[in-house]
């Protein structure tokens, strides 16, 4: 029925609306702000948030797309429907939130939005009847999205810890490494699982890129060592890829193919 099939595209509208009030100030201070007065050893430089444009935009060609007829009964879509809403709905919901500094609720938010976007991220990745057409409009939007999302989480995680004060601020290096150790393993653990996805691995090298750079002009103690750090783990996840594209047969991280595989 199309009734089912509309949230989806109420959902992926909803974003870039909610993306322009808070930018416009209508919930309060805009994300920037907020990010500039708990600073943190895992943020990314500023144009690297400029992706939420492209993010915004593919998912509302995926949310049109799936409007479509002969993808109406459709199995991949059916399951991935109710996620995907879920996670735009998420994600458009954090950006208020987070405005408000409800931090400990922004935090939950955007991991449940991670959790929707990544496994639909899965599922298309892992879809052995791809409908035509589910690559590009599908696929490549959802796991771009999901990408994103593997590391704002962790970045929304370090705010939280510096917000409240949870662990030093005056020197954050050791912590911030843990949930660099933590991202890594999510992101690689999700790439295999995705099969080297380029979608998912393009956002995660974006996000990586825009830390090293910003790191490696912060006067924070330990900046330098997380520069390196993003650095480290941004080249793990490009060779991971590649090789998982170039040897489908050794898939790390990835589970047993079938034989048709």
């Amino acid at each position: 029925m199309f009734i089912v099939r509309l949230p989806v595209v109420f959902a992926a509208v909803l974003m870039p609306v909610v993306a322009w009030c808070s930018q416009r100030g209508y919930f309060g201070p805009d994300n920037g702000a907020i990010s500039d007065r708990y600073p943190t050893l895992l943020v990314a430089a500023g144009y690297a948030f400029a992706i939420w444009g492209v993010i915004f935009l593919l998912d509302l060609a995926f949310a049109l797309w799936q409007l479509r007829a002969r993808l109406r009964e459709d199995d991949t879509m059916q399951r991935l429907r109710p996620a995907a809403a879920a996670g735009f709905t998420l994600t458009a919901l954090w950006m208020p939130i987070f405005s408000q500094q409800w931090f400990w609720l922004a935090l939950a938010v955007i991991w449940l939005a991670l959790a929707c976007m990544a496994w639909s991220a899965v599922l298309l990745s892992r879809d052995p009847t791809p409908a035509p057409g589910q690559a590009l409009w599908a696929k490549f939007a959802i796991s771009l999205h999901a990408g994103w999302l593997s590391l704002a989480a962790f970045l929304n995680t370090a705010q939280v810890v510096v917000a409240y004060r949870l662990l030093p601020v005056d020197d954050m290096l050791g912590w911030s490494l843990v949930l660099f150790a933590a991202a890594a393993l999510l992101v690689l653990l999700l790439n295999g699982r995705m099969r080297g996805n380029l979608g998912y691995a393009a956002a995660a090298l974006w996000g990586l890129i825009g830390v090293y750079l910003k790191q490696s002009e912060s006067a924070l103690n330990g900046a330098q060592a997380a520069a390196w750090c993003a650095a480290a783990i941004a080249a793990l996840v490009l060779v991971q890829t590649l090789w998982l594209r170039l040897h489908p047969r050794h898939r790390v991280f990835s589970g047993h193919l079938s034989p048709g595989e």
